[in-house]
């Protein structure tokens, strides 16, 4: 099925992008990779007569580190750039593997990291590890620009805080403490994953341990009871020692997730992936 004829907008600027929304308002939406929205438009399940394609807007797309060590990601990038970026395999190797592993090459190529956060399909990878790493969103409109934390960013399924006419312009990730490693693990019967897990492990910060599951509701859930079992550990345990302390407390933390059946599996056995994926992850970050 085709979609419903639109007028298409090409901006070669952020100015001019947020220009073309302020004019059309609800009868306008932004198009970024493409991969989600105009799946639904050929659907018909989302109508705009009017597209705003943001592919022409350069600021969107730059990778660089600030002088504080803040990582800044253009919404624009593709999973693969990003993948591929060396200063995102050097400062996040874990945020790059996951990007190497997203969906097929033709999502990888063509999808962008804003517009899979923006579209806000529960079955993502993105959200999850951004969570565990503290990210923000940088959000722009034509009156401010704001930053919301990515654990505040995804409020239902489909849904956001991104306010109609603001545009996503690039995720910052901050600086971690001196040997912190982060990983993610991931399963699922399909391109997308039924339960992904994220991991970051901070041996010389405050809290030891930040752990998000994703895919298995709506948002990323943190896991906070065994965060905090966590961050009583000796930062120089080796891995069986931290999962001696921790396995017990993340089965029933797991067991009490508020899953539903769907077609990627039944809750007990998305509840289960939670474990193993989070073991995994761990794991993962520790060695």
């Amino acid at each position: 099925m085709r979609p419903v004829r639109f007028e298409l907008h090409r901006p070669t600027s952020l100015e001019d992008a947020l220009a073309f929304k302020a004019v059309y308002g609800d009868e306008a939406t932004f198009h970024a990779g493409g991969t989600e929205l105009l799946v639904a438009l050929k659907a018909r399940v989302l109508h705009y007569d009017h597209v705003i394609d943001l592919k022409q807007v350069p600021e969107l797309r730059d990778i660089h580190v600030r002088e504080d060590g803040t990582l800044v990601i253009g919404a624009l990038s593709t999973h693969h750039v990003i993948a591929r970026d060396p200063l995102v395999r050097l400062v996040l190797p874990g945020y790059a593997e996951l990007s190497e592993n997203v969906a097929n090459i033709r999502v990888r190529v063509a999808g962008t990291l804003g517009g899979v956060l923006c579209f806000a399909e529960p079955h993502a990878d993105a959200p999850t590890m951004l969570c565990a790493l503290d990210a923000r969103m940088v959000l722009a409109s034509p009156e401010r620009t704001r930053r919301v934390p990515s654990r505040e960013f995804h409020l239902s399924e489909f849904t956001t805080a991104r306010e109609e006419n603001e545009i996503l312009v690039a995720i910052e990730v901050p600086p971690s403490s001196a040997g912190t490693r982060s990983a993610y693990r991931c399963f699922g019967h399909t391109e997308r994953p039924a339960v992904g897990v994220a991991a970051a492990w901070s041996p010389n910060g405050p809290k030891r341990l930040n752990l998000w599951a994703g895919a298995i509701t709506a948002t990323p859930q943190p896991l906070s009871e065994t965060e905090e079992a966590a961050n009583v550990l000796a930062p120089d345990l080796p891995y069986e020692e931290v999962w001696a302390s921790l396995s017990s407390v993340l089965a029933a933390e797991a067991a009490r997730i508020d899953a539903h059946d769907d077609l990627h599996g039944s809750a007990d056995y998305k509840r289960h992936l939670v474990s193993v994926l989070a073991q995994r992850a761990i794991k993962a970050s520790l060695t």
